[in-house]
């Protein structure tokens, strides 16, 4: 594999996606199964890593000035509603987890709920889907020092938003870090249940405008792609179902119980030799 690209494999079966999304687990350390990586799944492979915020606002001219108005107004508008705090990192993972245009971008620590974002939606089985794997350990290395010595002060992979209090108190402190872009791994404060159930944690570049892809083309040792072929989404969905990994558990409440069971019982349109299943 040339060192300038990012290791890819497409996976044949249910075994051998475990195989990869499990893949050096092992923590000598602790002497346990302990992955340091953590996961993102999407339903189109080729799709970008890019942010809501650089997605729906690529073009203008000055990103994290766009993002500093929207958690503002945001953190006006929604104080009553939530529990009084001054942290900026706090209502960022808020605003990022009601559906709002931030740097973040989520990730969860379970790569069977990855696995379940890229085969959610049944529109996209005519694509191939992907599961992003970054381990956090390889790309904290590249951090500041500074961000790195509060890691290892608090013997943490993640930051909390505490631990990023102590280093910046605003997004305008963080874009003035370093001279060169970085990417550092948020774990939210359990804002909900759904926060909780999901495993979830955000990715987080020091500027704006930089995206994950363009961090990653120029660091590929720290991540993996694992290419989904759509011949095998069903496979895959239908084993998930069965493991319990469904909108049920990822999306607690009314809502979730309603996606999954509207999903679950679709008939699926396919031809007599798909029925049959695998020889």
């Amino acid at each position: 594999m040339p060192q300038n690209r990012i290791f890819t494999k497409t996976v044949t079966s249910w075994i051998d996606l475990l195989e990869e999304l499990y893949r050096d687990s092992w923590d000598p350390v602790i002497g346990r199964f302990r992955s340091a990586c953590v996961y993102r799944g999407m339903g189109v492979e080729g799709n970008s890593l890019n942010t809501r915020l650089v997605r729906v606002a690529s073009g203008y001219p000055d990103l994290a000035k766009l993002e500093a108005h929207i958690v503002r107004n945001f953190r006006k508008y929604a104080h009553s509603s939530e529990a009084a705090t001054h942290s900026v990192w706090h209502w960022l993972a808020l605003a990022q987890h009601q559906g709002l245009q931030t740097r973040l971008l989520d990730w969860t620590y379970s790569p069977l709920v990855a696995a379940h974002f890229s085969t959610e939606d049944l529109n996209l089985y005519d694509c191939d889907g992907v599961i992003w794997s970054v381990n956090h350990r390889q790309s904290n290395s590249f951090l500041p020092p500074a961000f790195r010595k509060e890691l290892e002060s608090e013997g943490a992979d993640v930051f909390t938003t505490d631990m990023l209090d102590r280093l910046c108190e605003s997004l305008e402190d963080l874009e003035k870090q370093h001279d060169e872009e970085f990417l550092l791994f948020l774990e939210p404060p359990s804002i909900d249940v759904r926060i909780v159930n999901q495993f979830a944690l955000f990715s987080m570049m020091s500027r704006a405008g930089c995206t994950l892809d363009e961090w990653l083309s120029g660091h590929p040792e720290v991540a993996r792609k694992i290419v989904i072929p759509a011949a095998l989404k069903w496979e895959l969905r239908d084993k998930l179902d069965q493991a319990g990994i469904t909108e049920r558990m990822l999306y607690p409440g009314l809502d979730g119980i309603a996606r999954w069971l509207a999903r679950y019982y679709l008939p699926r349109k396919t031809d007599d030799s798909e029925r049959r299943g695998p020889e």
